[in-house]
Protein backbone atom coordinates (compact mmCIF):
# COMPACT_ATOMS: atom_id res chain seq x y z
CA UNK A 1 0.00 0.00 0.00
CA UNK A 2 1.33 3.39 -0.82
CA UNK A 3 1.36 6.08 1.80
CA UNK A 4 -1.16 8.47 1.49
CA UNK A 5 0.04 11.06 4.12
CA UNK A 6 3.93 12.80 3.45
CA UNK A 7 5.25 14.39 7.35
CA UNK A 8 8.19 16.76 6.80
CA UNK A 9 9.88 17.40 10.14
CA UNK A 10 13.07 19.86 10.70
CA UNK A 11 14.45 18.86 14.16
CA UNK A 12 17.49 21.20 15.46
CA UNK A 13 18.66 22.13 18.82
CA UNK A 14 16.26 24.26 19.80
CA UNK A 15 13.30 22.59 18.44
CA UNK A 16 11.45 20.26 16.42
CA UNK A 17 8.82 21.44 13.52
CA UNK A 18 6.65 19.21 11.42
CA UNK A 19 4.21 19.57 8.82
CA UNK A 20 1.54 16.65 7.29
CA UNK A 21 0.65 16.77 4.12
CA UNK A 22 -1.86 15.31 1.51
CA UNK A 23 -0.66 13.47 -1.59
CA UNK A 24 -1.28 17.03 -3.74
CA UNK A 25 0.83 18.84 -1.12
CA UNK A 26 -2.33 20.54 1.24
CA UNK A 27 -1.27 21.62 4.63
CA UNK A 28 -3.55 19.48 6.71
CA UNK A 29 -1.84 19.89 10.22
CA UNK A 30 1.78 21.41 12.25
CA UNK A 31 3.04 20.59 14.98
CA UNK A 32 6.07 22.09 17.31
CA UNK A 33 8.48 20.02 20.04
CA UNK A 34 11.12 20.36 22.17
CA UNK A 35 15.10 19.98 20.59
CA UNK A 36 15.89 16.80 18.29
CA UNK A 37 19.40 16.78 18.28
CA UNK A 38 20.90 13.40 17.47
CA UNK A 39 23.50 14.11 19.55
CA UNK A 40 21.86 14.16 22.56
CA UNK A 41 20.44 10.54 21.87
CA UNK A 42 18.40 8.97 19.50
CA UNK A 43 15.56 8.53 21.88
CA UNK A 44 15.03 12.41 23.08
CA UNK A 45 15.10 13.05 19.23
CA UNK A 46 12.84 10.81 18.18
CA UNK A 47 10.48 11.14 20.88
CA UNK A 48 10.37 15.21 19.92
CA UNK A 49 9.36 13.85 16.20
CA UNK A 50 6.76 12.07 17.30
CA UNK A 51 5.73 14.67 19.50
CA UNK A 52 5.47 16.84 16.83
CA UNK A 53 4.25 14.57 14.70
CA UNK A 54 1.19 13.71 16.74
CA UNK A 55 0.06 17.08 16.98
CA UNK A 56 -0.10 17.34 13.10
CA UNK A 57 -2.57 14.59 12.87
CA UNK A 58 -4.27 16.26 15.61
CA UNK A 59 -4.38 19.30 14.03
CA UNK A 60 -5.81 17.86 10.80
CA UNK A 61 -8.30 15.64 12.85
CA UNK A 62 -6.84 12.74 12.45
CA UNK A 63 -6.01 9.32 14.25
CA UNK A 64 -2.43 8.27 15.17
CA UNK A 65 -3.39 4.52 13.35
CA UNK A 66 -2.85 6.96 10.19
CA UNK A 67 0.95 7.17 10.92
CA UNK A 68 1.00 3.80 8.88
CA UNK A 69 -0.22 5.03 5.71
CA UNK A 70 2.44 8.23 6.29
CA UNK A 71 5.66 8.47 4.34
CA UNK A 72 8.17 10.68 6.63
CA UNK A 73 11.24 12.78 6.15
CA UNK A 74 13.21 13.68 9.35
CA UNK A 75 15.35 16.23 9.00
CA UNK A 76 17.80 15.89 11.95
CA UNK A 77 20.40 18.05 13.89
CA UNK A 78 23.40 15.94 13.98
CA UNK A 79 22.16 13.10 11.22
CA UNK A 80 25.47 14.73 8.77
CA UNK A 81 27.45 12.43 12.01
CA UNK A 82 27.61 8.65 10.56
CA UNK A 83 26.95 7.45 13.68
CA UNK A 84 24.06 9.48 14.63
CA UNK A 85 22.58 8.79 11.47
CA UNK A 86 22.40 5.28 11.41
CA UNK A 87 21.74 4.98 15.02
CA UNK A 88 18.27 7.46 13.85
CA UNK A 89 17.86 4.93 10.84
CA UNK A 90 17.75 1.77 12.59
CA UNK A 91 15.48 3.33 15.56
CA UNK A 92 11.90 2.44 15.52
CA UNK A 93 9.27 4.63 14.31
CA UNK A 94 5.36 4.38 13.52
CA UNK A 95 5.46 5.38 9.87
CA UNK A 96 4.70 3.59 6.82
CA UNK A 97 7.98 5.08 5.62
CA UNK A 98 11.51 6.61 6.99
CA UNK A 99 14.17 8.85 5.57
CA UNK A 100 16.40 10.33 7.75
CA UNK A 101 18.93 13.46 6.24
CA UNK A 102 20.34 15.85 8.50
CA UNK A 103 18.47 19.27 9.03
CA UNK A 104 21.05 21.04 6.46
CA UNK A 105 20.12 18.85 3.54
CA UNK A 106 16.68 19.44 4.04
CA UNK A 107 17.05 23.48 4.72
CA UNK A 108 19.04 23.74 1.36
CA UNK A 109 16.26 21.44 -0.77
CA UNK A 110 13.28 24.10 0.74
CA UNK A 111 15.57 27.02 -0.47
CA UNK A 112 16.19 25.99 -3.82
CA UNK A 113 14.20 22.69 -4.57
CA UNK A 114 15.90 20.65 -7.00
CA UNK A 115 18.30 23.22 -8.19
CA UNK A 116 22.08 23.86 -7.06
CA UNK A 117 22.23 25.84 -4.72
CA UNK A 118 23.94 26.43 -1.13
CA UNK A 119 22.69 27.47 2.46
CA UNK A 120 24.32 28.43 5.43
CA UNK A 121 22.07 28.04 8.55
CA UNK A 122 22.52 29.99 11.59
CA UNK A 123 20.57 28.84 14.34
CA UNK A 124 21.66 27.47 17.35
CA UNK A 125 24.41 25.81 15.77
CA UNK A 126 25.78 26.47 12.34
CA UNK A 127 26.68 24.85 9.49
CA UNK A 128 27.52 25.49 5.33
CA UNK A 129 25.32 22.72 2.84
CA UNK A 130 24.93 23.03 -0.96
CA UNK A 131 23.98 20.93 -3.48
CA UNK A 132 25.49 20.82 -6.84
CA UNK A 133 24.74 18.56 -10.08
CA UNK A 134 23.54 15.62 -7.78
CA UNK A 135 26.86 16.14 -5.33
CA UNK A 136 26.77 16.93 -1.84
CA UNK A 137 28.95 18.92 -0.33
CA UNK A 138 29.39 19.95 3.51
CA UNK A 139 31.34 22.90 5.75
CA UNK A 140 31.48 23.21 9.21
CA UNK A 141 28.87 21.72 11.56
CA UNK A 142 30.98 19.75 13.78
CA UNK A 143 28.83 20.63 16.53
CA UNK A 144 29.56 22.71 19.43
CA UNK A 145 32.40 23.83 21.17
CA UNK A 146 34.45 22.45 18.60
CA UNK A 147 32.50 23.83 15.94
CA UNK A 148 29.41 25.93 14.81
CA UNK A 149 31.39 29.20 15.01
CA UNK A 150 29.11 32.00 14.74
CA UNK A 151 26.03 30.40 15.92
CA UNK A 152 23.53 31.25 18.47
CA UNK A 153 25.60 28.73 21.04
CA UNK A 154 29.05 30.06 20.24
CA UNK A 155 27.48 33.67 20.57
CA UNK A 156 26.13 32.61 24.03
CA UNK A 157 29.25 31.07 25.14
CA UNK A 158 31.51 33.93 24.16
CA UNK A 159 29.20 36.04 26.16
CA UNK A 160 29.52 34.41 29.27
CA UNK A 161 33.36 34.24 28.53
CA UNK A 162 33.31 37.92 28.72
CA UNK A 163 31.21 37.89 31.33
CA UNK A 164 34.21 36.19 33.34
CA UNK A 165 36.63 38.54 32.25
CA UNK A 166 34.31 41.62 33.16
CA UNK A 167 34.86 40.44 36.49
CA UNK A 168 38.00 39.33 36.37
CA UNK A 169 38.67 43.60 35.54
CA UNK A 170 40.17 42.14 32.20
CA UNK A 171 37.81 43.88 30.10
CA UNK A 172 35.53 46.92 30.90
CA UNK A 173 31.62 46.07 31.76
CA UNK A 174 28.74 46.56 29.06
CA UNK A 175 24.98 46.52 29.10
CA UNK A 176 24.96 42.77 27.61
CA UNK A 177 27.68 41.91 30.23
CA UNK A 178 25.84 43.36 32.83
CA UNK A 179 22.63 42.13 31.98
CA UNK A 180 23.91 38.17 31.70
CA UNK A 181 25.79 38.14 34.94
CA UNK A 182 22.52 39.91 36.57
CA UNK A 183 20.69 36.63 35.41
CA UNK A 184 23.20 34.78 37.66
CA UNK A 185 22.94 37.06 40.52
CA UNK A 186 26.32 38.63 40.11
CA UNK A 187 27.88 35.01 41.14
CA UNK A 188 30.84 33.63 38.51
CA UNK A 189 30.93 30.68 40.76
CA UNK A 190 26.79 30.27 39.33
CA UNK A 191 27.92 31.15 35.88
CA UNK A 192 30.34 28.64 36.04
CA UNK A 193 27.72 25.80 37.74
CA UNK A 194 25.53 26.56 34.73
CA UNK A 195 27.39 26.27 32.01
CA UNK A 196 28.89 22.66 33.28
CA UNK A 197 25.76 21.45 32.06
CA UNK A 198 24.19 24.02 30.04
CA UNK A 199 23.05 22.49 26.59
CA UNK A 200 23.56 24.31 23.35
CA UNK A 201 20.31 25.95 22.75
CA UNK A 202 20.49 27.28 27.03
CA UNK A 203 24.07 28.82 25.41
CA UNK A 204 21.32 30.27 22.48
CA UNK A 205 19.24 31.76 24.44
CA UNK A 206 21.89 34.17 25.88
CA UNK A 207 22.68 35.00 22.19
CA UNK A 208 18.83 37.30 22.22
CA UNK A 209 20.73 39.15 24.12
CA UNK A 210 23.65 39.62 22.31
CA UNK A 211 21.81 41.05 19.35
CA UNK A 212 19.24 42.68 21.78
CA UNK A 213 22.14 44.95 22.91
CA UNK A 214 24.00 45.44 19.39
CA UNK A 215 21.03 46.90 17.51
CA UNK A 216 21.49 49.46 21.15
CA UNK A 217 25.45 49.86 19.96
CA UNK A 218 26.71 47.84 22.99
CA UNK A 219 30.38 47.34 21.71
CA UNK A 220 30.69 43.79 23.25
CA UNK A 221 27.58 43.05 21.48
CA UNK A 222 28.68 44.56 18.51
CA UNK A 223 32.13 42.57 18.43
CA UNK A 224 30.60 39.67 18.51
CA UNK A 225 27.80 39.89 16.10
CA UNK A 226 30.56 40.63 13.70
CA UNK A 227 33.02 38.14 14.83
CA UNK A 228 29.94 35.90 14.00
CA UNK A 229 29.02 37.42 10.50
CA UNK A 230 32.49 36.35 9.53
CA UNK A 231 32.50 32.93 10.68
CA UNK A 232 29.23 32.91 7.93
CA UNK A 233 30.69 34.52 5.76
CA UNK A 234 33.93 31.72 5.88
CA UNK A 235 31.16 29.01 5.25
CA UNK A 236 29.52 31.00 2.50
CA UNK A 237 32.73 31.61 0.52
CA UNK A 238 33.88 28.07 0.95
CA UNK A 239 30.52 26.84 -0.50
CA UNK A 240 31.64 29.34 -3.04
CA UNK A 241 34.67 27.26 -3.88
CA UNK A 242 32.96 24.80 -4.54
CA UNK A 243 30.95 26.33 -7.41
CA UNK A 244 28.15 27.69 -5.56
CA UNK A 245 26.60 30.85 -7.57
CA UNK A 246 23.56 31.18 -4.77
CA UNK A 247 23.48 31.33 -1.08
CA UNK A 248 20.66 31.62 0.64
CA UNK A 249 21.30 32.30 4.68
CA UNK A 250 18.45 30.89 7.38
CA UNK A 251 18.34 30.35 11.19
CA UNK A 252 16.93 32.50 13.66
CA UNK A 253 20.45 34.48 13.54
CA UNK A 254 20.11 35.18 9.92
CA UNK A 255 18.17 38.73 9.61
CA UNK A 256 20.99 40.12 12.30
CA UNK A 257 24.02 38.49 10.67
CA UNK A 258 22.83 39.34 6.88
CA UNK A 259 23.56 43.15 7.03
CA UNK A 260 26.93 42.25 8.63
CA UNK A 261 28.73 40.29 5.33
CA UNK A 262 30.24 41.80 3.02
CA UNK A 263 29.25 42.56 -0.51
CA UNK A 264 31.38 40.11 -2.03
CA UNK A 265 29.33 37.05 -0.17
CA UNK A 266 26.04 39.71 -0.99
CA UNK A 267 26.22 39.21 -4.45
CA UNK A 268 25.59 35.28 -3.64
CA UNK A 269 22.80 35.68 -1.83
CA UNK A 270 19.44 34.79 -2.59
CA UNK A 271 16.64 34.70 -0.32
CA UNK A 272 15.61 31.07 0.38
CA UNK A 273 11.97 29.50 -1.48
CA UNK A 274 10.95 27.59 1.73
CA UNK A 275 12.20 26.37 4.74
CA UNK A 276 13.81 22.93 5.84
CA UNK A 277 10.13 21.77 6.85
CA UNK A 278 9.25 22.84 3.55
CA UNK A 279 12.42 20.79 2.50
CA UNK A 280 11.85 17.56 4.06
CA UNK A 281 8.55 17.61 2.76
CA UNK A 282 9.71 17.60 -0.66
CA UNK A 283 12.14 14.90 0.30
CA UNK A 284 9.35 13.04 1.68
CA UNK A 285 6.65 13.43 -1.38
CA UNK A 286 9.72 12.66 -4.17
CA UNK A 287 12.65 10.59 -2.58
CA UNK A 288 11.63 8.74 0.78
CA UNK A 289 8.91 6.37 -0.34
CA UNK A 290 11.20 5.03 -3.12
CA UNK A 291 14.18 4.96 -1.15
CA UNK A 292 12.77 2.87 1.98
CA UNK A 293 9.80 0.56 0.77
CA UNK A 294 12.43 -0.64 -2.11
CA UNK A 295 15.13 -1.30 0.24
Amino acid sequence: MNPSLFLGVDGGGTRCRARLCDGAGRTLGDGQAGPANLRYGVEESFAAVTDAARQCLAAAGLPVQLFEQTAACVALAGASEPFYLAAARAYPHPFHAIFVTTDAHAACVGAHGERDGGIVIAGTGTIGWAQIGGRHYRVGGWGFPVSDEGSGAWLGCEAARRVLWAHDGRIAWTGLLRAIYADFHDDPHELVRWMSAARTRDFGRLAKAVTIHAREGDPVAGELMRLAAAHIEALAMRLAAFGVRKIAIAGGLAAAIEPLLSAEVGQLLVPPEGDAVAGALHIAMQLAPARVLAS
